[in-house]
């Protein structure tokens, strides 16, 4: 029996139409009137031999590097993209029917995307939404999401600049008049500082760990800035031996390691800066950038982009429901909201 033959008691069955924020670190869902429904790891679970979905979202981050050889965990979402379609379209389904959406209800869709992607990366976005049994799938650039989430009016002839520092790519647009003037996307963010940290402790410390555990030595110690030192035990295998180790290493340390990947978002940001025009430069000088998504929340991070740029940074409220909140609230009005959508 595949996780998706699970089929809930059809008395309990909602129909609405539905918000996703598809997230390459976590995917939300948003149901019309009732807000956020789903907030998990965009991670799989499946079977090797048939290739049954077994579990989806924190049920399968939990088996993740402690499968055997039977089962495997994939990431569907690579970079803010699609990467595998199959995978993608059973953890959708998955979701959806932990939310007890009826397999009848043909429901409207808006999901999210990157705004660096290609007309072929937004169309496999679209057709993923079409399989789910959706009849309509709207198509949102994440930082417009995030700025209408935060609550801008978005529709004035008034520059705001928006970081968005997700788990696959850090994109940094500037908004007026619901369109985007100015944008820039990387494919750096929280993903490539946790690679970074894996690949510093095999390079410095001949430890081998795992993503997971780099990204919460992140989550802990992590940062873009010089702050208290801090010591935290690290647990691995030794590389040499073979055998598994615990060894102590300082936040400064960390800070080193993930060194590289803050610069090149520091970097990407001030290049979004010098392409915007003055008068929006003038704007944003007034209200400063806004940072969102969970890489705005590495300790250090806002500061150390004020302090390269010389323009004021917020962190946004709830940094990591902005995009799904915005997402919703175009949900919630589509007519609203017609013009930002692609």
């Amino acid at each position: 029996m595949g996780f998706l033959s699970n089929i809930s008691n059809p008395l309990n069955w909602l129909s609405g139409d539905i918000a996703i924020d598809l997230g390459t670190a976590n995917t939300l869902l948003w149901m019309k009137g009732k807000g956020i429904m789903i907030n998990e790891p965009s991670i799989v679970a499946r079977s090797v031999n048939d290739g049954n979905i077994i579990a989806v979202g924190n049920k399968a981050k939990a088996m993740l590097g402690r499968t055997h050889r039977d089962i495997e965990t994939i990431r569907p979402l690579r970079d803010g993209v699609i990467a595998d379609f199959d995978m993608t379209d059973g953890m959708l389904l998955g979701f959806i029917r932990m939310i007890n959406i009826s397999p009848l209800a043909r429901m409207r869709m808006v999901i999210c995307v990157p705004s660096g992607v290609t007309e072929v990366e937004r169309r496999a976005v679209k057709d993923s939404g079409l399989r789910a049994n959706a009849r309509e799938v709207f198509l949102i650039e994440e930082p417009v999401a995030a700025a209408i989430g935060i609550g801008l009016d978005i529709s004035q002839p008034v520059g705001n600049i928006i970081v968005d520092i997700g788990g696959g790519t850090t994109e940094i647009a500037v908004i007026a008049l619901s369109g985007v003037v100015t944008k820039e996307t990387i494919r750096v963010a929280g993903d490539e500082m946790d690679e970074a940290l894996v690949q510093w402790f095999r390079n410095e410390h001949k430890l081998d760990i795992g993503i997971s555990t780099g990204e919460s030595i992140k989550k802990s110690v992590g940062s873009a800035m010089r702050m208290k030192s801090e010591t935290i035990s690290v647990k691995g295998r030794d590389l040499v031996s073979g055998i598994p180790k615990t060894i102590d290493v300082t936040s400064d340390e960390v800070r080193q390691a993930l060194k590289d990947p803050v610069s090149m978002i520091v970097e990407a940001v001030k290049k979004a800066l010098e392409r915007t025009p003055p008068e929006l430069s003038a704007d944003i000088l007034d209200r400063g950038i806004i940072m969102t998504g969970g890489g705005s929340i590495l300790k250090g991070m806002d500061q150390i982009i004020r302090e390269r740029t010389n323009v004021p940074v917020n962190i946004a409220e709830d940094p990591l429901l902005s995009v799904v909140r915005g997402t919703g609230m175009v949900l919630e009005d589509i007519k609203k909201y017609e013009a930002v959508l692609i």
